[in-house]
């Protein structure tokens, strides 16, 4: 009987033990420094915002990350302050196991630059607005004229279709839209305008579009005509 009583007060004991040493041992990491920060951009081949600007907001402007205990780090805020920067989408911050503060950043996609009275700035593939970047200028589709609230969804439905299709992103490199919301654009090789009209059906007149280029540029036709009219979604109407 005495030898069970002492198998669990030696239990006891070495749980408590266990315990202490981990809550020492966790406490003492809380109040250790962390020993730098690192930015991670997931697609760094267009940088449009600085590692550095980044770099500020992960440290809080401090002098370097080796100045920032761990007990002090608010991981959630952080990411929350990256992300309000116009060029992020997204941010994961964490801390590694060897004491690195890292923040890794998705930036926006611009998918076509727009011109109107309130000056230029990007469209992203989200089709939230983002300013131009000093440091990259992106070769996306240039957009002039004023973008209709109702269609809007319609007409971002539009830019991320031509962004994703090799062909088109290479070949379409101005959208013009009018007053009535009719959609021209202009292309990259050749002279001719294409009257795409309203953002409906845009699948077809896309695939009626690089039907009708793929033939044509074959018989080089296409330096003969002004316009391609796409607005008739079974046929492809040029006028010379």
């Amino acid at each position: 009987m005495k030898l069970f009583q002492w198998t669990n007060i030696r239990l006891i004991l070495m749980f408590a033990l266990v315990a202490f040493l981990y809550s020492f041992t966790s406490m003492r990491n809380e109040y250790r420094k962390l020993a730098k920060s690192m930015v991670v951009f997931t697609d760094d081949s267009n940088p449009f915002i600085k590692q550095e600007t980044v770099n500020k907001l992960l440290i809080e402007n401090k002098t370097d990350a080796s100045a920032i205990q761990k007990v002090d780090l608010d991981l959630n805020r952080l990411e929350k302050s990256i992300n309000a920067n116009p060029m992020i989408e997204k941010s994961e911050v964490f801390v590694s196991i060897d004491g690195v503060l890292k923040a890794v950043v998705k930036q926006k996609t611009p998918i076509a630059r727009l011109f109107n009275d309130e000056g230029s700035f990007y469209i992203d593939y989200q089709g939230s607005t983002m300013p131009l970047s000093a440091e990259f200028t992106a070769r996306v589709p240039i957009v002039s004229g004023e973008i209709n609230k109702v269609n809007q969804d319609e007409f971002n439905k539009l830019l991320r279709f031509v962004y994703d299709d090799d062909f088109l992103k290479k070949n379409i490199i101005g959208i013009q839209i009018t007053p009535s919301g009719s959609l021209k654009m202009l292309n990259r090789n050749f002279d001719y305008e294409i009257e795409f009209g309203q953002t409906v059906n845009i699948e077809t007149k896309f695939k009626n579009y690089k039907a009708f280029y793929q033939k044509a540029v074959v018989d080089s036709s296409l330096y003969k005509y002004k316009k391609i009219n796409l607005t008739f979604t079974q046929q492809v109407v040029c006028t010379k």
